[in-house]
C-alpha cells in the first residue's frame, strides 16, 4: 500500500474481522454536506471460514471432545488473524481509489467534498467558492432580517420608556418557589410577594390594599 494516506479524517471503518459476515467496507463522507458513500463490500474469506468453523464446532462439541475442537477453533482464528492486516490494507487502498471518483479535493482548504459541493470551474469546494446566486439570495434575506431586527429593537426601546426599572421585584415566590416574572402576586399560589409595592408617582411605599397613595394621592 502507498505510504500516502487519503481521506484521513472523513472515513469510517466498517470492516469485520471474524464471523460469517467478515469482510471489508469503508464509509466516506463529504466534508461540507456530510453525505456519505460506502465502498463495495469485499468478503474476508479467512474470517468467514473461521466463523463457520466456530459455529460448526458448537454443534459437534460433545462428539469430538473439548481439546480437539479447541484446537480446530484456534487454528481457524489464527489463520484469519495472520492475513487480516495486509488484506485490510489492500481493501482500504482499493476503497480509496473508488472514493476518489466520488469526491473532489479542494485546492484551498484541502477538504474532500462530493460533486454537489464542488465548483469545477474554480477547482474549489462551495465552502471556499460559494455559489454567487445563492450568496445573493442569502445576503438579501440577511438584509431583510437585519432591518426587521432594527425596527423591532426601536419599537422595544419605545415601549421600554414606560417600564419602571427602579421598582424592586421578587422573581421567585418564597412559598412555592414558582417564578413570578416580577408580578406583585405569585402566579403559582397567589401569595402576595414579600417586596413592598411603591407608588408609581412618588415612589413611597404603598400599604397593602391601598387604592390611592397616602403620600401623594395618586391612584395605584
Amino acid at each position: 500500500m502507498s505510504n500516502e494516506i487519503y481521506f484521513s479524517n472523513n472515513y469510517r471503518d466498517l470492516c469485520q474481522q471474524q464471523g460469517t459476515g467478515a469482510g471489508f467496507q469503508f464509509e466516506f463522507s463529504c466534508s461540507r454536506c456530510h453525505d456519505t458513500w460506502r465502498s463495495p463490500f469485499e468478503a474476508f474469506t479467512s474470517g468467514q471460514v473461521a466463523g463457520w468453523v466456530n459455529k460448526g464446532i458448537g454443534a459437534v462439541y460433545n462428539l469430538i471432545g473439548g481439546n480437539a475442537t479447541n484446537g480446530i477453533s484456534n487454528a481457524a482464528d489464527g489463520l484469519a488473524g495472520a492475513t487480516w492486516g495486509s488484506s485490510r490494507d489492500s481493501a482500504f487502498e482499493r476503497a480509496i481509489g473508488n472514493a476518489q471518483q466520488h469526491f473532489n479535493r479542494c485546492a484551498r482548504c484541502t477538504s474532500y467534498v462530493c460533486g454537489q459541493c464542488w465548483s469545477p470551474a474554480q477547482g474549489l469546494c462551495l465552502h471556499c467558492a460559494p455559489d454567487t446566486a445563492a450568496e445573493a439570495v442569502a445576503a438579501q434575506q440577511r438584509g431583510l432580517n437585519d432591518m426587521v431586527s432594527q425596527q423591532a429593537y426601536a419599537q422595544g426601546q419605545q415601549a421600554g420608556q414606560s417600564y419602571d426599572v427602579t421598582a424592586p421585584r421578587q422573581l421567585v415566590c418564597p412559598h412555592c418557589r414558582a417564578e413570578t416574572h416580577g408580578t406583585p402576586f405569585c402566579p403559582g399560589c397567589g401569595n402576595r410577594l414579600a417586596l413592598q409595592t411603591d407608588c408609581g408617582a412618588c415612589h413611597n411605599p404603598l400599604p397593602d390594599g391601598a387604592a390611592f397613595c397616602p403620600s401623594c394621592g395618586a391612584r395605584r
